[in-house]
């Protein structure tokens, strides 16, 4: 197996709900959160490579019918890495893509949520309270704050597709694509039966 090429893959991320991918609650969090997102040291939000690259592999399996890793077509087992499966005489596969973090476009989040006419808790966040509802009492109870990225911001995101002389990359890159229109009826982060992580992709030309 040779290697050929790597092929450049770009889009935006649009929120259309809010979005909440967790991260690591520290002192500083505004108002004591009890589940603040994940934010560079700028405190930036931002879309882990690993985020977006689970969930478009495990949508992409859950169509193919596939109830475990080591069950991936081989598809599937190229384009994302797979281990290797004595049981099925199934070689460890290259990775072939590489999924960059998304990073938030800060200039047009300004300009989209301006501080004199948009409220937010933090610069680029909001927090949404939610409650656990007692089904005996019918009363709210254990409120917990949830930091969430708002609807309308966009994210940039770069995935890298290796090109090798016995692969069908044209397969590979629409398999890619296919993994983010199922993205888009799903959702990406947590919540998401409760109406977090909508989502709209547009790749570039």
């Amino acid at each position: 197996m040779k290697f050929l090429d790597k092929i450049v893959l770009k889009g935006t991320i649009t929120l259309e709900t809010g979005m909440h991918i967790g991260g690591a609650k520290t002192a500083l969090d505004i108002g004591g959160l009890d589940l603040p997102v994940i934010k560079t040291p700028k405190g930036v939000p931002y879309i882990p490579g690993s985020s977006l690259k689970g969930k478009i592999r495990t949508l992409l399996a859950k169509k193919e019918g596939s109830p475990d890793v080591k069950d991936d077509s081989d598809v599937l087992r190229k384009m994302f890495g797979g281990i290797e499966v004595k049981e099925q005489k199934k070689a460890q596969e290259i990775t072939r893509l590489i999924f960059r973090d998304a990073y938030l476009d800060v200039e047009k989040f300004k300009q989209d949520f301006p501080e004199k006419e948009v409220k937010l808790e933090t610069d680029f966040s909001e927090v949404k309270t939610e409650n656990k509802i007692n089904r005996k009492t019918g009363k709210a109870e254990h409120p917990r704050t949830i930091e969430r990225v708002p609807a309308g911001a966009v994210f940039h995101f770069e995935i890298i597709l290796d090109k090798y002389d016995t692969d069908n990359s044209d397969e590979f890159e629409a398999k890619l694509k296919e993994g983010f229109a199922l993205l888009e009826n799903d959702y990406l982060g947590g919540s998401g039966t409760r109406g977090y992580g909508k989502v709209k992709i547009k790749w570039e030309s």
